[in-house]
């Protein structure tokens, strides 16, 4: 790796997959190379699944020139590109552009694929409902062919999705009042996007399975001795948190367990720790904290809530592999910032990689600002 660019090839990743036993996850691009993206692609003997073939450029504060953010960015595009030559099905756990890329841009990605994707039509913001429709009408090609219809049942928010008793029964002490704030200005936000979904129009689901796409949210299926699930919308950070809603994606085989949970900034919510940690994964790959909006997007008390998360999960799994990457790398004071994390998995005899030191290299990060450990 270079001080400001990564000399590498598109097919690089298929030198060094993680495996365990007939269950292969090649790390195609991660923040820690230097890019905004977590795609991975996942081979066993039944099925090749692309997971988010999308990247974008790293944000205005990241410590490169411009010239070099699009530069890594269209590197990492081409590794895209070339896994998704290996991939016969594609997942899409969101519509933010470092998880999917426009078929205008990247087509082939696409072709001959079976897709499965985030429901374009429910527990989806504002933002993503107007992208998730950019989307398949790109993907399609003919907006003619994307059946929008306003005959559908009408919904209710009044759902096992809000139902979060580890966190909601926590106190906050001093942050209580500002923290039922929070909560009340979510839920009103929350009725409003009702009214948005329950007005349509809705992309008709039926209509798309003709193109081989389906929307995940709580889905399985089951190809040989592979067995996929879907998990139902998790929250994108915290409780109500304006950046909507995530799909993750558990893959079994065997006595082999993968979860890759997608955007859960950490996880901040105490309940999905749990659940992470019921699952006893084999191989886990999360996002990490968006410490490089502390004081911003992220405030204190939830990068703690993110720390004990972290330590508790640690505690409760035995991950052969886990992967820790995506948000939490666009910030040179990333170790820092979760330094507790770190040493408690060191204490454990338990190890936590970036991408990037999965195929022995220092997070771009770190060499360019010269913190290397």
């Amino acid at each position: 790796m270079k001080k400001y660019s990564l000399n590498i090839s598109p097919d690089f990743w298929k030198e060094n997959p993680v495996s365990i036993g007939n269950l292969k996850v090649y790390l195609i691009w991660f923040d820690s190379m230097g890019a905004k993206s977590s795609c991975i692609l996942i081979k066993t003997p039944e099925i090749k699944i692309l997971v988010d073939p999308g990247v974008a450029a790293m944000q205005p504060g990241y410590p490169l020139p411009d010239e070099e953010k699009s530069k890594l960015r269209n590197t990492a595009l081409e590794c895209i590109k070339e896994a998704s030559k290996e991939a016969d099905t594609i997942f899409i756990s969101h519509y933010h552009y470092d998880h999917h890329t426009l078929p205008r841009e990247a087509g082939k990605i696409y072709e001959g694929k079976t897709l499965w994707i985030k429901n374009p039509n429910i527990w989806i913001n504002q933002s993503q409902w107007k992208r998730a429709r950019i989307f398949l009408e790109g993907l399609i090609g003919d907006k003619s062919q994307i059946i929008y219809t306003s005959n559908f049942s009408s919904f209710s928010i009044q759902n096992s999705l809000l139902n979060l008793p580890i966190a909601q029964g926590k106190n906050y002490g001093s942050y209580q009042k500002r923290k039922n704030e929070i909560i009340k200005k979510g839920k009103d936000w929350l009725k409003k996007l009702q009214e948005k979904w329950n007005q349509g129009p809705r992309v008709d689901e039926e209509n798309l399975k003709k193109h081989k796409i389906f929307f995940a949210d709580g889905k399985k299926f089951q190809a040989g001795a592979t067995r996929v699930r879907f998990t139902l919308p998790l929250f994108h950070g915290m409780e109500y948190d304006r950046l909507g809603w995530v799909i993750g994606i558990v893959i079994e085989r065997i006595k082999t367990k993968l979860i890759y949970t997608s955007d859960l900034q950490g996880p901040i919510i105490e309940d999905y720790a749990r659940w992470i940690a019921k699952e006893k994964p084999s191989i886990l790959l999360l996002d990490g904290p968006a410490t490089y909006l502390l004081g911003y997007m992220l405030n204190t008390i939830n990068l703690q809530r993110c720390i004990n998360n972290l330590l508790y999960i640690l505690d409760n799994t035995s991950p052969k592999i886990f992967i820790l990457d995506h948000h939490l790398l666009r910030d040179q004071r990333y170790r820092d910032r979760i330094s507790r994390v770190y040493a408690h998995a060191l204490r454990k005899g338990k190890k936590i990689l970036t991408a990037a030191e999965w195929y022995k290299e220092t997070p771009l990060i770190l060499k360019i600002t010269g913190k290397m450990k």
